[in-house]
């Protein structure tokens, strides 16, 4: 995303695209049915904790590790293999994730880093900082030009200038951009995808948007495949404004499908409870 031009607030513009407006609407809809269920007041941890769990298996879906939910919630260990190494990582983000919201708007680069250090779980000298020119990327699954290092560290600045100064937009909006960005520019050498999706949760948690973490979008963009999420991402890429307000959208309807799934569970609960 360019963040230069006369737009004074291009997060705001973004708002403004024809369909936004419904999908922004449609996600607040949904997420206030989940914050107004009964259960919601008598154990919300219990669904911040589950939503947590659902969410870090749905990222992991997207990174290649597309595991039962039991299966994630059965397993101690995940160093055996690649895809436990990507399924632990994604619980790791998700437990970070809730312990950065008061840095982010202050510093998101930084917690950009964090994010990743934790991901990696490594101690090399390329984690947990943006890679440089002739870095290698390991982001299989998303098949896009890699834009060189300058490209990345101009356009990375840009996002955190805009996520300081805050504005006027929508939290979906913000979060959508944020992950889309991250993604296009896979700023790190491995991990984006688990990375952009952790941000995208910190932007729409630390906006007042979901701030008990109860509606994980990562299930959402994982339920309609693979496919689907890269073809909206194409339209992020795009930059034009058919693709970026698909994009968004996209995102929105990811929110709904969480707020639903977690709504789903505080059915459960009251049945059980009942």
């Amino acid at each position: 995303m360019s963040t230069t031009g006369a737009t004074a607030d291009p997060l705001a513009a973004l708002g403004a695209l024809p369909g936004v407006a419904e999908s922004v609407e449609s996600v607040r809809k949904a997420v206030d049915r989940v914050y107004g269920h009964r259960i919601m007041r008598r154990r919300s941890n219990e669904i911040t904790g589950e939503a947590g769990l659902r969410g870090a298996r749905g990222s992991a879906a997207l990174s290649g590790a597309d595991w039962a939910l039991e299966e994630v919630r059965r397993r101690t260990d995940f160093s055996g293999d690649d895809e436990a190494r990507v399924v632990g990582a994604a619980l790791r983000l998700t437990a970070e994730a809730g312990q950065l919201l008061s840095v982010w708007r202050q510093s998101p680069l930084r917690v950009l880093a964090r994010l990743h250090l934790v991901a990696a779980a490594g101690s090399g000298g390329e984690v947990g900082r943006p890679r440089q020119d002739g870095e290698p990327v390991d982001e299989p699954l998303v098949e896009l030009p890699l834009p060189g290092a300058a490209e990345v560290s101009a356009r990375l600045e840009g996002l955190a200038e805009l996520i300081i100064a805050g504005g006027s937009a929508p939290a979906l909006v913000t979060a959508a951009v944020v992950h889309g960005e991250l993604l296009a520019l896979r700023p790190f050498g491995s991990h984006n995808g688990l990375v952009a999706r952790a941000a995208e949760r910190i932007v729409l948690v630390g906006s007042g948007l979901d701030p008990k973490s109860v509606c994980p979008a990562e299930v959402g963009h994982a339920e309609p495949g693979r496919a689907a999420y890269l073809a909206a991402l194409d339209g992020y890429v795009s930059g034009t404004p058919e693709g970026m307000a698909e994009w968004i959208a996209h995102c929105g309807r990811a929110v709904v499908l969480g707020a639903r799934e977690s709504t789903a569970v505080c059915e459960a609960l009251q049945r059980g409870a009942a």
